[in-house]
């Protein structure tokens, strides 16, 4: 069988792909290409902590575990015993299969899952899901090939461990970072946004400014694996600390919003991921805040409809939007997130589409223009 290779999956934000191909790239991490589902890189335990510890706008970083053609359960069930388990899960580890099939000869999901809890129960004594945290695996069949994956990364990416407070509509940190990757903001700039709630955009684009790993305040699976490296991890945290830029003159970084509810949230986010001082916060409503210096780059991301507001409600505010926008940052670049249509044509100003992505699922579009 072949060696394994680590595959990194955008599961969180469709449509950034190529962001996160460009974050393991400028890692340095060997091997990347897209494929379906995702982006695919090569190396070994140096390589995945990286990985984990860096990305910005990935979802979560798949091991793959092996690879085989199966076309009855017999056969599934045979294969499946001889993958190197022990590898990444130790004896009795509590394990979460999540099973898709297309176009194969196994179909049911249920039994696909039920057969490798089988062959994990003789090859490890693996526990059900229900006890304890669990080891996700990802196994995908497509055309009668078996993709086994284990995941490395436990929570998904977007859970830094700063944001406990959060709006009535948050805003997934990867897909904050992978928007503002994909606007080619480098950090050197201004970045305002204008509709901040919990305060998502302008933190992730303080820790970008910063250059801190988004994953310094958090765990992951491969902890709980049987050839952790703890001193390989603790020299690549060092090294993440090492290369901030601390002490060095940062741009204006300035979120607003009109409830100070929200605002109190968004500074304590702020403080828990260590970026309090970076940036600054002000209570004023879209249509009552003043001009800025830059240039630089204005993004928000306001209610679609879905889950706040009534449909008037928010073309008028796409008309604020639109308005503040000309009065308060003229020579900036902006940006908006928000599904299109006649919500974005209410902002009177003229849009190009970067992406289409999802948002708590909800489609979306990432938006640009310069005013």
């Amino acid at each position: 069988m072949a060696k394994p290779i680590m595959q990194m999956f955008a599961v969180t934000a469709p449509g950034l792909e190529s962001v996160c191909a460009g974050e393991l790239q400028e890692l340095g991490l060997p091997g990347v290409y897209m494929e379906s589902g995702g982006v695919a890189f090569e190396g070994g335990p140096a390589e995945l902590y990286r990985a984990n510890l860096w990305l910005r706008s990935a979802g979560r970083v798949l091991v793959r575990l092996g690879e085989f053609r199966c076309r009855d359960f017999p056969e599934l069930y045979r294969k499946a015993l001889r993958l190197p388990w022990g590898r990444f899960i130790r004896p009795a580890t509590p394990v979460r299969l999540r099973v898709t099939s297309h176009a194969s000869r196994l179909m049911h999901t249920d039994r696909i899952a039920a057969t490798l809890q089988e062959a994990l129960q003789r090859v490890l004594n693996a526990l059900p899901a229900a006890a304890g945290d669990p080891q996700l695996l990802v196994v995908r069949l497509d055309q009668d090939v078996c993709q086994v994956s284990v995941d490395s990364s436990g929570d998904l990416l977007h859970r830094r461990g700063y944001r406990e407070a959060v709006g009535a509509a948050p805003l997934r940190e990867t897909l904050a970072a992978g928007a503002l990757l994909r606007l080619g903001w480098d950090g050197r700039g201004p970045l305002v946004d204008p509709m901040c709630g919990s305060g998502t955009l302008v933190i992730e684009g303080a820790l970008l400014a910063r250059q801190r790993a988004p994953g310094l305040l958090r765990s992951f699976a491969f902890m709980h694996w049987p050839h952790f490296r703890p001193g390989l991890w603790g020299a690549l945290m060092e090294q993440a600390r090492r290369s901030e830029r601390v002490g060095q003159s940062l741009p204006l970084l300035l979120g607003r919003d009109q409830d100070a509810e929200v605002l109190a949230a968004a500074r304590a986010n702020a403080a828990r991921a260590d970026v309090a001082a970076q940036v600054v916060w002000q209570q004023a409503a879209i249509e009552q805040g003043d001009a800025v210096a830059g240039p630089g780059l204005v993004i928000c991301n306001p209610p679609y409809g879905a889950r706040l507001g009534d449909a008037a409600g928010l073309v008028t505010l796409y008309q604020q939007i639109g308005q503040a926008y000309r009065r308060d940052f003229k020579g900036w670049r902006g940006a908006l997130l928000c599904p299109g249509g006649s919500l974005l044509a209410a902002t009177g100003l003229p849009w190009r589409q970067l992406e289409r992505l999802h948002n708590g699922g909800i489609e979306i579009g990432l938006y640009q223009t310069e005013l």
